[in-house]
């Protein structure tokens, strides 16, 4: 199969032909139908997290089940999947608690001792293997995973769009309604209006949030955020200090912020422009070795800081119904996607990645 892979880390990722395993008693083979560039691939090719090499990247996907193991029990050939980059067991602590997003049980992946599920054939006959990313690697034609890092869908959700609810949207979404609990008539800002960004202040507006803020330096972003629900906008490259400009629009601070960039800077301030009992969340991959700086005295107003993790999600029993939410008009999907291309353009959508110019390119399969 064709797979864009990553080798050497600062890169581009180069096509490659991959082979892949078949299905093991829990696997779950899939032709993948389209796939999101995320952001969070990008923090991967600049380095700003490790990841065995190489790898086939890709995390936020849909396609079509061909084949199953003999134990597999969710899905059968022929079901339409939105995949998961967080499989999980369900038996252990967290998994039994109801946060399986959280589980990091060994047994969803192959053993050290197991043949890999994705690997290179060399010219002499010999084979090499390929790291799986995420999970996933759904930069590529086929996807070989556990079975619980997929749920069927059903089958008049357009494929390009269901990627997105695998990564994006189940984060943005899961952030307000699940992480911080954003009630009916409160307040929400949200700084990032990228594809993550643009899916939390959606999330917002299904709430009922009173007042949500988008909070971006491009102005056409925030002009999409007003699409998506944002009731007011603050343009990050005219403000010395977006904390402030918030508590100023607000008349003293929102009760949940999101921080959906991944920066030092934005973090904190989605701390500082909290009310009283405020909470801010965040979504954004910070930077390894990056610390946090905050003001204790403001921890005796009850204000909270938070990560988010996919949404906390339970993505078997949310991702359908966030394809009901699409299916009825209540959740925009088609104004997140801002081109379709092909695996062979992958790089260039990362480049546009980088200038922060688009909410979302997905990548469409034949």
């Amino acid at each position: 199969m064709k797979a864009a892979v990553l080798r050497e880390v600062g890169k581009p990722l180069e096509i490659e032909t991959v082979a892949i395993g078949k299905p093991g008693p829990r696997e779950v083979l899939i032709r993948t139908k389209a796939a999101g560039v995320c952001h969070s691939d990008l923090h991967f090719i600049e380095g700003s997290y490790p990841h065995p090499l190489p790898a086939v990247l890709g995390h936020e996907s849909a396609g079509i089940v061909e084949a199953v193991g003999s134990e597999v029990r969710t899905v059968k050939v022929g079901d339409h999947v939105i995949t998961c980059l967080n499989p999980y067991c369900g038996h252990c602590e967290v998994c039994l608690t109801g946060h399986m997003n959280l589980c990091i049980s060994p047994e969803t992946r192959r053993g050290k001792s197991e043949a890999p599920r994705l690997f290179k054939e060399d010219l002499n006959g010999g084979t090499g293997p390929m790291a799986q990313f995420l999970n996933l690697s759904s930069f590529a034609e086929m996807m070989l995973v556990h079975e619980h890092a997929c749920v069927a869908v059903r089958k008049d959700m357009p494929f390009d769009r269901a990627a997105l609810i695998g990564c994006a949207v189940t984060t943005g979404v899961g952030a307000v309604i699940q992480t911080s609990n954003v009630r009916a008539g409160e307040t929400v800002a949200v700084i990032g209006c990228g594809g993550v960004g643009l899916a939390t202040i959606n999330g917002a507006a299904i709430a009922g949030a009173g007042r949500i803020i988008a909070i971006d330096r491009v102005p056409a972003k925030l002009e999409l955020a007003k699409t998506f629900g944002a009731t007011d906008v603050i343009d990050g490259s005219q403000v010395d200090d977006i904390a402030k400009a918030v508590i100023e629009l607000t008349g003293g601070g929102v009760q949940h912020s999101f921080e959906a960039i991944g920066l030092k800077a934005t973090a904190e301030a989605s701390f500082k422009m909290l009310r009283r009992g405020g909470t801010a969340n965040i979504i954004g991959m910070i930077p390894i070795g990056t610390k946090i700086e905050l003001h204790g005295p403001d921890f005796l107003g009850e204000r909270r800081i938070q990560g988010s993790y996919m949404g906390s999600n339970r993505f078997p029993v949310d991702m359908p119904r966030l394809v009901d939410f699409y299916m009825s008009g209540k959740l925009k999907l088609d104004e997140l996607i801002s081109r379709r291309i092909k695996l062979e353009d992958v790089n260039s959508a990362f480049d546009e990645l980088k200038r922060g110019e688009l909410a979302r390119s997905v990548i469409v399969f034949d």
